[in-house]
């Protein structure tokens, strides 16, 4: 194979999450096959991103401002906070353009056994909104794992504190075109338990 920059650049690649050897040498290869017009653009993106992006202080979003476009967006509700745990889930719930309200990323969720405790998350932020009385809502829209219920139980003891806000959960069960006999037991619990009235 190549010299030592192509190793680094493939052993780079190879960093990436969903990224293994094999496919960090077909992405390199790409690249490499005509570098004008793919490598060298990306490196400059990269380099201009690395350079532009901050974390913003008031929800944890990654932007280019701080405070980022949505906190800062007139049209958005700031008396309703989403919390989730990544950056990754906020992005998910604006490409579905289902929340007009503004966000609160935690940057994980509570692990003991990751060392992973209260302190590690970015919970400051939303109790300083709290403790200003803007807040009427605050929606949890934390993963359904161990880690998330133990999270969102942390958090709404945290949250009892604050009258007048609404604390609420998104719902969990069944997917949008889910069959029954492919769902897992967790999920079938959920979607009964949080049934309605047809």
């Amino acid at each position: 194979m190549g010299g030592h920059e192509i190793e680094q650049l493939i052993r780079l690649l190879g960093r990436l999450p969903g990224f293994g050897p094999r496919s960090a040498r077909r992405i390199a290869l790409f690249l490499l096959r005509d570098p004008q017009a793919r490598l060298v653009p990306l490196a400059r993106a990269l380099e201009r991103a690395g350079e532009a992006i901050k974390t913003c202080s008031t929800c944890g979003n990654l932007d280019t401002v701080d405070p980022c476009h949505i906190c800062t967006d007139p049209l958005r509700d700031p008396g309703v906070v989403c919390v989730v745990e990544t950056v990754g889930d906020l992005w998910a719930l604006e490409r579905a353009g289902v929340h007009r309200g503004v966000y609160q990323v935690l940057g994980g969720t509570l692990s003991p056994l990751a060392g992973i405790g209260p302190e590690d998350l970015n919970v400051g932020p939303l109790l300083e909104r709290l403790e200003q009385g803007s807040v009427r809502e605050v929606i949890l829209a934390l993963g359904a794992t161990v880690e998330g219920a133990t999270t969102m139980h942390w958090l709404m003891d945290k949250l009892a504190f604050y009258e007048g806000v609404t604390v609420s959960r998104v719902a969990q069960g069944m997917p949008v075109g889910g069959a029954l006999d492919v769902l897992d037991d967790g999920t079938l619990a959920a979607a009964l338990g949080a049934r309605r009235p047809a």
